[in-house]
């Protein structure tokens, strides 16, 4: 008797239509399958591969030509380097957001879902295979695009910015781009609707977020969502009216994050 294979989330292309194919039972789904299936579909959906691409471009680019612009002017960009280096996280993780929302919201709206679960019956485990792409795609965007940000920096903007903060501040740049597509994902499937998910993330990391964090009476709110803490690791100098330190900004994105991930699973089980 024959057993299906992970299914790739949309038959757009021959690649992932082929992840739709019966295989032999000796070929029994597993987490390595799904993990399979979830990279076919990343790497043959337009839509979801272009997205972290766009992130890194965003974030060294803008980087990169904010500091050739205004790098001599705008002391924003000196006297806080970390605020400098990351000035073009704040466009690329828009990208990113949509990027993890993509990755399963997009199969909520065309019903794929069904399709997927199909191959995967086990939906923890097809679950636990987005959470790990997204987890790694964001860790290979996050890299990169840190890497781009402190060299466009460094090459555009006449400053001292090396020193003990350094290391931290590119650490938390990687894991915060990784911790930012995971939790998109996990609010993503605790929603259960792509169109939902990008009216509440999007604009919340983008716009938002940012504007409320400089109104005095909401800043002690805000400093606590889960952008503006892990962005303070990202930052060299210490904020006194940041209630926590630089780490503990990360730590409790991270906290944000596994929230979003259980959430998700949780309301993943329970769909019909």
């Amino acid at each position: 008797m024959n057993a299906p294979t992970p299914a790739a989330t949309s038959a757009a292309t021959p690649a992932a239509a082929s992840a739709l194919a019966p295989v032999p039972a000796s070929a029994r789904t597993s987490a390595v399958d799904a993990l399979r299936a979830e990279w076919i579909k990343l790497a043959t959906l337009r839509s979801l591969w272009i997205t972290p691409l766009l992130a890194l471009v965003l974030t060294a680019g803008i980087t990169t030509a904010v500091g050739a612009a205004l790098g001599g002017k705008d002391h924003n960009l000196t006297d806080d380097p970390g605020a400098g280096i990351f000035y073009g996280l704040n466009f690329g993780q828009a990208a990113l957001a949509c990027f993890g929302i993509l990755l399963i919201g997009q199969e909520f709206n065309t019903r794929m879902i069904d399709v997927s679960l199909t191959a995967v019956p086990r939906r923890g485990r097809l679950y636990g295979a987005k959470l790990a792409l997204g987890a790694l795609a964001g860790l290979v965007v996050g890299a990169a695009g840190t890497a781009g940000a402190f060299a466009g920096y460094a090459a555009t903007v006449p400053a001292d910015w090396d020193g003990p903060a350094v290391v931290r501040a590119a650490a938390a740049g990687v894991l915060y781009q990784a911790l930012l597509v995971v939790f998109c994902l996990g609010t993503t499937a605790l929603l259960g609707n792509l169109t939902a998910a990008m009216g509440l993330l999007v604009p919340s990391f983008f716009l938002l977020s940012p504007l409320l964090s400089g109104v005095p009476g909401v800043r002690r709110v805000v400093q606590f969502l889960p952008d503006r803490a892990g962005q303070y690791a990202l930052r060299y100098a210490d904020d006194p009216l940041v209630a926590y330190g630089h780490w503990t900004g990360l730590l409790i994105m991270a906290l944000w994050t596994a929230l979003a991930a259980y959430g998700g699973l949780h309301a993943l089980r329970r769909a019909k």
